[in-house]
């Protein structure tokens, strides 16, 4: 029996079907259904240069399985794109960054985006580009656009959950000239779609939800084919920034769950942050799915998904620390989208323009109903 094709599921096949099935090569007697990682530095090469493996900085089997199966999840029955992976998503978004831009250019950031983007800013600033920035809220990158090269968003951003219309700052920025990426982490495929949304970029880090179990380090580039992805893929043959095979058989493997794992971690994510609603020891309460939420409007127009990330602030340092030693269930670490919950006190790391007493949580695959109880019996200990 070989691979689906959009022609045989009318209407094409559904995102658990597409998921377990995404990037599988066609079917060979005795063979693995997904072959095994190919550990290989070069390859017999006679003869002429030609074909597609000749060097295992620029191709490997293992990676092309797996961007064909997240090219199927960013853009599913499009052709004409194509998509990279890189050894994290700090080398995926410095990727698009540097293979984009040049002295004299200008781009637009989010001031509210990863705690990383600073330093990337410096380093941009470093090379003779131009950097502004603006809040993701009320697509107020919009008034620092003119005559940028390019437009990065992060949409939901990164603590703070504030989401932007994507398509609006797409079009304003074509309009202009610019190129568009859009950080599609916290989102995941199966929360939104960049391109479809009109983005030139969908770049995200495979860390998070794409692989949930926090034991790969991963990242990735889908873009239109074209010369601005043939650009990202030059700039990652010269910085070498790829991802080992294993890494990259491990990311394919679980992406056949995200379906299931993300619709399970979207819906706990929600019955916590409705738990949360009305507490009084907790203020600034986000998550895009909440009806209430200052980007559920937006959020709503454009994902599908709202995430497993939920935010929100204590009275202090020391009551938001007091909550998380007192959490069972969730560990205390950083990064998110993983099946085992997480949390911090995001104000730790010093990058991020948050309160104090800010708590970042992300929801896990446990029971929903344990979960609540973790947070709410936690939330009651730290008052103590």
């Amino acid at each position: 029996m070989n691979d689906f094709t959009e022609e045989e599921l009318p209407g094409g096949p559904g995102e658990g079907t597409r998921a377990v099935r995404a990037g599988l090569p066609e079917p060979v007697k005795h063979e693995p259904t997904l072959p095994g990682p190919v550990f290989a530095a070069h390859f017999h090469l006679p003869g002429e240069p030609t074909g597609p493996y000749t060097y295992g900085r620029d191709e490997n089997p293992t990676w092309t399985h797996l961007e064909g199966a997240i090219g199927e999840l960013e853009a599913p029955g499009r052709g004409g794109v194509e998509t990279l992976v890189f050894a994290s998503g700090m080398a995926a978004i410095s990727a698009v960054l540097f293979s984009q831009l040049r002295a004299g250019d200008a781009v637009v950031l989010p001031d509210d985006g990863y705690q990383v983007l600073p330093l990337v800013r410096a380093q941009l600033e470093a090379y003779g580009i131009e950097v502004r920035t603006a809040p993701t809220a009320g697509d107020a990158q919009l008034e620092v656009l003119d005559g940028a090269k390019l437009l990065w968003i992060e949409s939901p951003s990164n603590p703070g959950l504030d989401v932007c219309d994507i398509r609006r700052l797409v079009e304003a920025a074509h309009a202009r000239g610019a190129l568009v990426a859009v950080d599609n982490t916290l989102a995941t495929p199966l929360g939104q779609r960049p391109l479809e949304l009109g983005a030139d970029f969908s770049v995200a880090s495979g860390t998070k939800q794409l692989t949930g179990h926090g034991d790969v380090l991963l990242g990735y580039v889908t873009g239109r084919t074209g010369e601005p992805m043939t650009a990202v893929r030059r700039w990652r043959k010269i910085v070498g920034a790829i991802p080992g095979p294993m890494e990259a058989w491990l990311a394919h493997r679980s992406i056949a769950t995200l379906q299931m794992r993300v619709d399970r971690q979207n819906a706990t994510a929600m019955a916590v942050a409705q738990a949360l609603r009305g507490r009084p020891e907790v203020t600034g309460l986000r998550y895009p799915g909440l009806p209430d939420d200052p980007s559920h409007k937006v959020a709503s127009q454009q994902m599908r998904r709202y995430g497993c990330v939920i935010s929100f602030t204590l009275s202090t340092r020391a009551r938001a620390e007091r909550f998380l030693e007192e959490l069972r269930l969730v560990e205390e670490a950083t990064s998110f989208g993983g099946v085992r919950s997480t949390a911090e006190r995001r104000g730790r790391w010093g990058g991020d323009a948050v309160p104090e007493g800010f708590v970042r949580l992300s929801v896990g695959a446990e029971d929903p109903e344990d979960l609540v109880a973790d947070v709410l019996r936690a939330l009651e200990e730290s008052a103590r």
